[in-house]
């Protein structure tokens, strides 16, 4: 395994660029996440869109030889990790693919998976109510799941904490029983050998809830946070555009049109450093930016004024944080993400930034910087 840092960024990772026939039927053929990114068009003066990869490198995550080269670029720069998205639907998997073919390479870095439990609908296009891969949930399936999580968990590769194999899952509260379920995945775990598994509730949707509740181990703050944006900024052209762009969406009403919004990214950073903590274990999250319009026709969120110096701060912060709270066996945090491009949202390199965000991360992890919090 890689040599690593006491402190431990671990960047969650999108599977989705590369073809699925699902993706071909619901979207068109040849879709991947790239067909939104390409499309993509400012939508308000000095608006930041295309998102363009360095070299215009589009990859397909289908060649292994691409996983292998973003494992090496991320450890170079101080990267522990990816987390995967997951997607299970009772047994259906989707986006698997770049993940069984880095179960069967020599790839040498840490991994781990978030379970993303949400329905698959047409969100993308403005139709949340349209629902393409539907999430059912069962003591049955909770069981089918485990043991198939179990031949990744013994992967050598999986990031675990006191041995006990590390499981994100995207929203708790939409499982019914998630109590019981939790229950039964460490009962099984622990039949397999393993001391337990190590639950993390990420907590985009659901806050300030202790975890054990839910029978988890701990939560992972999820950056952007809806609850902590700021005021909107009010840009020339932006509403007059998404308006015209989102009337003819089925079931989209004129007033959810100014919904949209535009954020200043400091604010939205201050305002997730400076937060209230809750009392139980608590992962810190930073995202080097967001811009979801590229996904969203309407109601996207957008935030401005991005910068790698100001990301590098955040890092700084989150650094600091982590050193302070953790054991140095379980001081990790997260970076949202690697490559959310459709999200204007990705460690990766681009056109416009080069490398930087990257070296934003290298040059403030590990060691300890006093600042005030």
């Amino acid at each position: 395994m890689p040599k690593s840092n006491s402190v431990k960024p671990i960047a969650i990772y999108l599977p989705q660029f590369h073809r699925i026939h699902e993706n071909d039927k619901w979207w068109g053929e040849g879709f991947t996440e790239w067909t939104n990114v390409r499309k993509a068009k400012p939508v308000f003066d000095d608006h930041y869109q295309p998102h363009v990869p360095l070299n215009k490198d589009y990859y397909d995550l289908s060649d292994i030889e691409v996983m292998r080269n973003q494992a090496a670029l991320a450890e170079s720069y101080g990267i522990h990790g990816f987390c995967f998205y997951h997607y299970w639907f009772n047994g259906k998997l989707l986006l698997e693919k770049p993940i069984h073919n880095w179960l069967n390479s020599d790839i040498d870095f840490p991994f781990c998976l978030s379970w993303a439990n949400e329905n698959w609908t047409r969100r993308w296009d403005g139709n949340d109510k349209k629902v393409l891969m539907q999430q059912d949930y069962s003591d049955e399936d909770d069981l089918a799941h485990i043991k198939y999580l179990l031949e990744i968990f013994k992967d050598p590769r999986y990031i675990k904490i006191d041995g006990k194999p590390v499981l994100l899952m995207y929203r708790t509260e939409l499982h019914p029983n998630i109590k019981i379920a939790s229950e039964v995945w460490r009962d099984v775990a622990k039949k397999a050998g393993f001391p337990d598994l190590y639950l993390i509730r990420m907590e985009n949707f659901q806050r300030y809830e202790d975890p054990c509740i839910s029978g988890f181990d701990a939560g992972m703050e999820f950056a952007p946070d809806g609850t902590l944006l700021g005021q909107k900024i009010h840009k020339k052209n932006m509403v007059k555009y998404l308006f015209k762009k989102c009337l003819h969406l089925t079931g989209i009403e004129k007033n959810e049109v100014y919904e949209n919004g535009i954020y200043d990214y400091s604010t939205m950073m201050n305002n997730m450093v400076n937060r209230s903590i809750p009392d139980y274990t608590y992962f810190r999250c930073a995202c080097p930016s967001w811009d979801n319009s590229p996904r969203r026709s309407c109601n996207a969120r957008m935030f401005v004024d991005s910068t790698p110096e100001v990301f590098g701060e955040w890092i700084k912060h989150l650094n600091n944080y982590t050193i302070k709270n953790f054991a140095p066996d379980q001081q990790y945090f997260f970076i949202n993400a690697w490559n959310e491009w459709g999200e204007g949202c990705h460690l990766e390199p681009d056109e416009k930034h080069g490398f930087r965000y990257l070296e934003a991360v290298k040059e403030n992890i590990d060691i300890p910087i006093p600042i005030a919090y």
